[in-house]
C-alpha cells in the first residue's frame, strides 16, 4: 500500500477558500435548528466537508474517489453502531 501524499499547501483552517461559497450543501438529515450537521461542497477536483455548527469550521478535503468510497461504506452500514 502506498502512503497517502497530501497537498503540501493544505491547511484545514484556510481550505474554505478553495471552494465556491454558494456551493455548500447541508445534509438532508440536518435538524432545522442547526443540530448535528455537516456541509459538503463538491468542486471539480475535490470535496470539502465542514461542521455547520462552527462559524470558523476547518474544512476537510477529499478526492472524489475517497468521498465516493466513504458514501458507499456508510450506505452499506459499515459505520453503524451495534444495537
Amino acid at each position: 500500500m502506498v502512503d497517502y501524499v497530501g497537498d503540501k499547501e493544505y491547511d484545514p483552517t484556510t481550505a474554505v477558500d478553495w471552494f465556491d461559497p454558494g456551493n455548500w450543501r447541508k445534509s438532508f438529515a440536518s435538524e432545522p435548528n442547526g443540530g448535528n450537521c455537516v456541509e459538503v461542497n463538491l468542486a471539480d477536483d475535490k470535496v470539502g466537508v465542514r461542521d455547520t455548527k462552527l462559524a470558523e469550521s476547518p474544512v476537510f478535503v477529499f478526492r472524489h474517489s475517497e468521498w465516493e468510497a466513504f458514501l458507499k461504506a456508510v450506505k452499506a452500514g459499515q459505520f453503524d453502531l451495534p444495537r
